[in-house]
């Protein structure tokens, strides 16, 4: 499990490399809410909008998520746990205020960072 990244995975570095290369700054790896014990993956704190970019098997994609071949019951257990997690962090966040965007890891770094770049310039800041 330690060889798997919580940050920093390559569909990340590539839509953070074209944000930064449009211009526009922010926060990585970061508590939008510091009261809330999660982390968004790109977070654009004036604008109040918290980015994530989800793995296809982590958190349980509906085109490119697998199931386990080995202890399966405890696989499928910790997925759905994963993705029950993710509809509450976006539902808190939200409560909050925040704008949440989440991408599937296999989705196109250019159309995420276009979505992206739209979504934060078209904010007040």
């Amino acid at each position: 499990m330690q060889g798997n990244r919580s940050r920093d995975t390559s569909p990340e570095l590539a839509v953070r490399r074209l944000l930064h290369a449009a211009g526009l700054r922010y926060r990585v790896d970061y508590r939008p809410e510091p009261s809330l014990r999660r982390t968004a993956d790109i977070v654009f704190t004036r604008q109040r909008v918290a980015i994530f970019v989800d793995g296809c098997y982590w958190h349980a994609c509906p085109e490119h998520g697998t199931s386990a071949r080995t202890n399966a019951e405890y696989w499928s257990a910790k997925l759905k746990r994963n993705v029950a997690r993710d509809a509450d962090t976006t539902a808190r966040l939200e409560a909050a205020g925040w704008t949440v965007l989440r991408f599937w890891e296999h989705e196109s770094p250019v159309e995420v960072a276009r979505e992206v770049a739209s979504t934060v310039r078209g904010l007040p800041s």
